[in-house]
């Protein structure tokens, strides 16, 4: 039987200039993340929207999350694989589409991770690995748009 889970997070508006709402450009699109013991992380609005460039706003956030999720369990089955992995880094890319009104949603997803593997691993399956993380990833299982890799790998000379 399947187990349910919570995930606590709460956000809070942080760009009131004064007068709320009241003008359409009097405000910020501004926001803070705040889960319970935490840092703080301060968000904003795609750029295109009226955001802050240098702040991360829900479109990053969400490519980061699956991403992170794909790299968490891709170090869980590597490890149960044999294979160890010493450094792993992604730059994955989420490729959305906006329609004339403005609803926009994602198409597709490409993660781009680049994995340090110790001398001697099989990176057959280390490649493997990546095209089965589908089965269990909770963000990866949730989305409705399809997600590639295109993994790249370098062997150390180190030894594990």
């Amino acid at each position: 039987m399947a187990e349910q889970h919570d995930f606590m997070s709460c956000i809070e508006w942080t760009g009131n200039r004064g007068e709320g709402t009241k003008a359409y450009r009097g405000y910020d699109r501004t926001w803070d993340i705040v889960s319970p013991d935490k840092p703080v992380t301060h968000c904003s609005n795609d750029p295109r929207l009226g955001g802050d460039p240098k702040l991360p706003n829900p479109e990053d956030l969400f490519v980061s999350s699956l991403a992170a999720c794909h790299m968490l369990w891709y170090l869980h089955l590597a490890s149960q694989a044999g294979i160890v992995v010493l450094a792993y880094r992604d730059a994955p890319i989420g490729v959305g589409e906006s329609t004339p009104d403005g609803a926009g949603r994602f198409i597709r997803a490409v993660l781009r991770p680049h994995v340090v593997v110790g001398k001697g691993a099989d990176l057959t399956r280390a490649e493997a690995i990546h095209h089965e993380i589908g089965e269990f990833c909770f963000i990866a299982r949730s989305v409705n748009f399809p997600v590639t890799y295109e993994p790249t790998f370098k062997i150390t000379e180190q030894s594990p």
